[in-house]
């Protein structure tokens, strides 16, 4: 029998099932269309009666955003609460890092080898409570010792109230005391009878030090420990190594890599070289996945120590002399780092690439997303360096990140310029890359060269966030008048525009831009109606969203129809659904169902952490977006098809489309569960394609969704 994939999706939550239905209508996509917010989103507050937490909504059509309060105890509020946590937590990577075997395993080993007698055990950032009922197991305290304490430290209730059950499921709920607070807020003498003797703790992040490591290790050690404590991790050390990749290159150069293009226009003009930059800082990466397009120029290098079990400084340096040791340019730094969890050095848990063979940093090939490695790119067009040649690099640490400068005898240190007011732009790099690739400026070119043949003295509307669209339209119509909408960029596009202007060829006042937060009224044009509506779509400060969010452009359209020409050219026009079955082992490893993690039962935990497969029906994975070429193995197991196409040309109406494909690789039991078989398993994935004649999105690699 020949497989049949029909499916059914329906916005946003695209269910895995043996027939499915994709339904849009305006009301959908009115309300339906919802986003949830990082952890940094969400801000606890702790009485000693209630418990309250502000919850950010973000409604990613229209970019409007609200806290509002939600109290422990109002059951309205907390079922609103618990749709809306859930579909955060299932953003986040805690599921991902209670997948990490490797990660578990050497945690455990470390509490079992440090805490040897009953003790007070502070556990900061408790997440589920996994170290802290690691650490009651091993003083003994599961037989209800009353010599040894667990304090398990939480500050966001959704997470504390997910402790509670594992804690219960685990006949732990005594053994561990849970306060909703930050660290910072416990109190000797209130909270907690006394200082703790051992901290166990694990807020780290790629960087190492981006979650608040060092502050929340000087205040433990000021007010929450005793002297000498002991502590897992023991230490954690961070390596550094110098590397030529044209691929990482292009994901921050803009200025030398648009000058290839043909369009006459300059984002950044001469003499303006960090106007529009990515930001300065470390930016996590599977380093792996790019190895072939990587030349190492030196040896790893040791760059900073941070020792848990003392008070660490604020504020450290390191300056290094590094040969290289080969010929090339110094494109970026890519680190690492290595934690040591017990005092005697034999336990080790490293986040190296691949390519390192250090016997503490072998890689163990265990596949996890929550922590990569991390990419400081050397400004412009890198460093050229000959092997055997020495390069002075500076590094420096601040409370929550780390910066590098390098310097050769032929070279000046490069630092990274800041531009004095609010004129620069800083966006991701894979925006940056795509604004510096010759064939989607190309494409963008040529449908604006069109629109604008039709039309004389044309009110063109930009209805997202390009700056590169703005520019291009007032370059290529002298006789245009250009609005702005610019809704994330605002005041920031302004300035923006303003600076690049004249290096453009065109005044400051050939761009309008929008800044009311209302929508666009014929007041608002002089009563002259808009003959082209354009976006790419992009909307600054939606990285990471859905693809199918872009739609924000459908909507922008439909609330503007009644100032738009009856014959108005849109562009994009049209947007189409695409879809292919993929095997994704490694992504779906490190998100599959929990069942025991070092023998503590997680089952409770898979719903409310967006688990994939054996979840018991009607419950579904969520939809999250990832980059394919970040996660792992992959291999394609279908053709890829088209599910729906979209008129963006006339407002929002409903939608319907089903898709039908027959291939003969899939096995049968595609089509009845999504369960892992074997080495791979199965899933949908989606790509969203922003205009029609736009196939490809340059180095983002295609945006899929899991």
């Amino acid at each position: 029998m020949i497989p049949l994939l029909s499916k059914t999706l329906t916005i946003p939550s695209l269910p895995l099932r043996c027939s499915t239905r994709l339904t849009l209508t305006p009301h959908s996509l009115f309300t339906r269309f919802t986003s949830t917010p990082t952890p940094t989103q969400t801000r606890p507050m702790s009485s000693d009666s209630i418990q309250r937490v502000f919850q950010l909504k973000l409604d990613p059509l229209t970019g409007n955003s609200e806290w509002v309060i939600i109290e422990d105890g109002n059951k309205e509020e907390e079922e609103t609460f618990k749709s809306s946590s859930n579909a955060l937590l299932a953003t986040t990577s805690y599921l991902d890092m209670l997948n990490d075997d490797t990660r578990n395993r050497a945690f455990r080993e470390a509490i079992d080898k440090t805490i040897t007698k009953p003790c007070h055990v502070l556990d900061i950032g408790a997440g589920t409570g996994l170290l802290s009922m690691m650490a009651a197991r091993a003083m003994g305290t599961c037989d209800d010792s009353k010599k040894g304490m667990v304090t398990a430290c939480e500050s966001y209730l959704p997470m504390v109230k997910l402790m509670r059950k594992v804690l219960n499921l685990n006949g732990m709920g005594k053994n561990v005391k849970i306060f909703n607070k930050r660290s910072d807020e416990l109190q000797v003498g209130v909270d907690i009878p006394s200082r703790a003797d051992v901290l166990v703790s694990e807020i780290l992040d790629s960087e190492l030090l981006g979650e608040g490591l060092i502050p929340t290790l000087q205040h433990a050690h000021d007010m929450l420990l005793v002297d000498n404590p002991l502590t897992v991790p023991y230490r954690a050390t961070t390596y550094g190594q110098l590397v030529e990749s044209t691929f990482l290159w292009k994901l921050h150069d803009l200025s030398n890599n648009e000058e290839e293009a043909s369009d006459g226009i300059h984002l950044v003009p001469a003499g303006l070289d960090t106007i529009l930059r990515v930001q300065a800082k470390q930016h996590p990466m599977h380093c792996d996945a790019i190895s072939k397009e990587i030349n190492l120029l030196s040896e790893p290098f040791k760059i900073f120590e941070f020792d848990f079990w003392k008070r660490p400084d604020s504020q450290g340096d390191s300056k290094l002399l590094i040969k290289a040791t080969n010929d090339g340019r110094i494109h970026a730094v890519v680190s690492w780092w290595i934690l040591q969890l017990d005092s005697e050095g034999t336990i080790f848990y490293s986040t190296a690439p691949r390519w390192i063979t250090s016997p503490i940093a072998t890689y163990t090939g265990n596949w996890c997303d929550h922590w990569k490695q991390c990419v400081w790119f050397i400004p412009g067009e890198g460093i050229p360096i000959s092997k055997g040649e020495e390069v002075h690099l500076h590094a420096v640490h601040s409370d929550t990140s780390v910066s590098y400068n390098l310097a050769t005898q032929a070279t000046e240190i490069r630092e990274c310029d800041s531009i004095a007011g609010d004129s620069h732009l800083t966006l991701c790099p894979e925006r940056i890359a795509i604004y510096g690739d010759r064939k989607w400026r190309s494409c963008m070119l040529t449908a604006l060269k069109n629109l604008l043949q039709a039309r004389v003295h044309p009110l063109c509307v930009v209805a997202d966030d390009s700056v590169f669209l703005s520019l291009l339209v007032a370059h290529l119509s002298k006789t245009s008048n250009v609005i702005a909408l610019f809704p994330g960029l605002r005041e920031r596009g302004v300035q923006y525009l303003k600076a690049v202007a004249d290096a453009n060829g065109i005044t400051a006042d050939r761009i309008e831009v929008f800044q009311k937060k209302k929508y666009l009224t014929l007041n608002d044009t002089k009563q002259k109606k808009v003959d082209l509506l354009i976006g790419e779509p992009y909307y600054y400060g939606n990285d990471g969203m859905l693809p199918w969010q872009n739609f924000r452009f459908w909507k922008e359209r439909t609330m503007l129809d009644s100032v738009l020409a009856e014959d108005v050219l849109v562009m994009p026009c049209k947007a189409t659904l695409k879809a292919c079955a993929m095997s994704l082992p490694d992504l779906w490893k490190s998100h599959r169902c929990l069942s025991k993690i070092e023998d503590f039962d997680h089952s409770i935990v898979n719903n409310t952490l967006g688990a994939c497969g054996d979840l018991p029906a009607p419950l579904e994975g969520p939809l999250l977006p990832f980059f394919i070429w970040q996660c792992g193995e992959t291999k394609e197991l279908s053709e890829t098809f088209t599910i729906m196409e979209f008129d963006l040309s006339k407002s929002i109406g409903p939608c319907y489309g089903k898709a039908q494909v027959i291939n003969p690789h899939l096995p049968l039991s595609f089509f009845c569960n999504s369960e892992h078989q074997g080495h791979y398993c199965w899933d949908l994935v989606v790509r969203f394609l922003g205009s029609k004649f736009l196939d490809i999105i340059p180095y983002s690699r295609s945006w899929f969704v899991l």
